[in-house]
């Protein structure tokens, strides 16, 4: 069985039971148009599927765990913890790495991530990896951008970290392979579902608070205008059956 393989804010794995109760037994294609950490698509496994996210990194890597499983672990196994002292052409976000040489490390690969190009051209493959090894040594694995769009997290606090997760990545790359993937706003789905489709809405919750709350999983953010439209899209989906 496959499973996500990225730590993803309002993932839903400890609710599956209770959403596969109100899902029909039977449908055509299954969309998820706000995928995130895609805990329910990579445990239903559908058929017929497209996965879709407003965040374009988050689209990458799907894209390249779909087509380039291979080359992207072997990406990932270059990433290490540092025993030496950190490169002095890498600049990091932190001045000092106060005293932890893997965390001058995370703070050089973050800067990496967030200075696109990737030595002077972009590399989609590298974006991935970094994704994924950031995901996994940052804190609680939290995905987070500012209003510029960079990454944002600080590190994490583990022991033996794995990004590297072969296992997942193959038996997602094998899932993929059947489905669509798509970078676009969450309304793409009014003309790409058909009737007897499923379509399963697990969007960015509007904030409780303005502290006790969190959407940015990308600059673009939320906001109570989406979540107006996003009520609209149900209304039209469901009058179409």
């Amino acid at each position: 069985m496959a499973e996500p393989i990225l730590k993803w804010a309002g993932g839903k794995r400890q609710l599956l039971d209770e959403l596969y109760a109100r899902f029909p037994s039977a449908f055509g294609r299954y969309h998820e148009p706000f995928v995130g950490g895609g805990a329910v698509f990579f445990d239903l496994e559908p058929a017929r599927a497209t996965v879709n996210d407003a965040n374009p990194r988050l689209v990458n890597f799907y894209e390249q765990v779909r087509d380039r499983p291979d080359e992207l672990l072997s990406r990932l196994a270059a990433f290490d913890d540092p025993e030496g002292d950190p490169d002095p052409d890498l600049p990091y976000a932190e001045e000092t790495a106060r005293g932890r040489d893997v965390e001058a490390y995370y703070y050089q690969q973050r800067a990496r991530f967030n200075r696109r190009p990737y030595e002077g051209e972009f590399d989609p493959l590298e974006e991935a990896a970094l994704l994924l090894y950031l995901n996994r040594t940052c804190y609680n694995g939290l995905y987070r951008e500012n209003a510029d769009g960079g990454f944002n997290v600080p590190i994490g606090r583990y022991a033996d970290p794995d990004w590297v997760q072969r296992d997942r990545i193959r038996r997602a790359s094998d899932l993929l392979a059947d489905a669509e993937v798509r970078n676009e706003d969450f309304a793409y789905v009014l003309d790409a579902a058909e009737p007897g489709d499923l379509v399963y809405f697990d969007p960015p919750y509007e904030p409780m608070s303005a502290t006790a709350s969190f959407n940015e999983y990308s600059a673009a953010g939320f906001d109570r205008e989406d979540q107006r439209r996003l009520l609209d899209v149900a209304g039209e989906l469901d009058d179409a059956g």
